[in-house]
Formats: structure tokens, C-alpha cells, sequence
């Protein structure tokens, strides 16, 4: 009867211990579940975050890519300007050098 009495004492030991094995396993578990939850709403407010710096970069890029069709009539005139700026520069060659030929022309006459 007394090794009766240490069998069930041990077996009630045994599931006491194991109960409280158990019973860790679970708030481990747990915990880490919930770490997982909080890093799953950190990480949405995250993305949140970058939607609307991506929503605030497309506006400003559709904002600058307007004002850029706004100003692309005068970076035509710019640029027509500056291709007239460029011919007039050759005039001044090219009258020397006319000039140059007419001096040549004219010493070769008074010969």
C-alpha cells in the first residue's frame, strides 16, 4: 500500500510538472505571438508611412513635370536664340574674311 501511495504521489508529481512544462511552452508561444503581432502593426504603419511619401513624390513629380511643360515654350526660344547667337558670331569671321579678300584683290590691282 505504501508503494502505492509513492506511485500515485509521483504520477500526480509527474503531471503537476508537466502541467507546468506545458503551461510554459504555451506562454512562450503566446509571447511569441504577440511579438509577431506587434512587429506585423509596426510594419503596417510603416508601409503606411511609405504609401504617403510615395503618394507626396508622385504629386510633387506631377507638380514639377507641369511647371516643366509650362516652361518648355521658352527653352525653345532659349535655345532658338542661341543657335541665332551662334550664326551672328560667324558673321564677323566671315566679313574678315571677305574684307581679307577684297584687301588681296585690291593690292593685287594697284600692281
Amino acid at each position: 500500500m505504501a508503494e502505492q501511495v509513492d506511485i500515485t504521489g509521483l504520477c500526480q508529481d509527474m503531471l503537476s510538472k508537466m502541467a507546468m512544462y506545458l503551461m510554459g511552452e504555451l506562454t512562450a508561444t503566446s509571447k511569441d505571438y504577440k511579438l509577431l503581432e506587434n512587429m506585423n502593426k509596426l510594419t503596417s504603419l510603416k508601409y503606411l508611412e511609405m504609401k504617403d511619401i510615395a503618394v507626396n513624390i508622385s504629386r510633387n513629380l506631377k507638380d514639377l513635370n507641369q511647371k516643366y511643360a509650362a516652361l518648355q515654350p521658352y527653352l525653345d526660344q532659349i535655345t532658338l536664340i542661341e543657335e541665332q547667337v551662334a550664326a551672328l558670331e560667324q558673321a564677323p569671321y566671315k566679313l574678315d574674311a571677305y574684307s581679307k579678300k577684297l584687301e588681296a584683290k585690291y593690292k593685287k590691282l594697284e600692281r
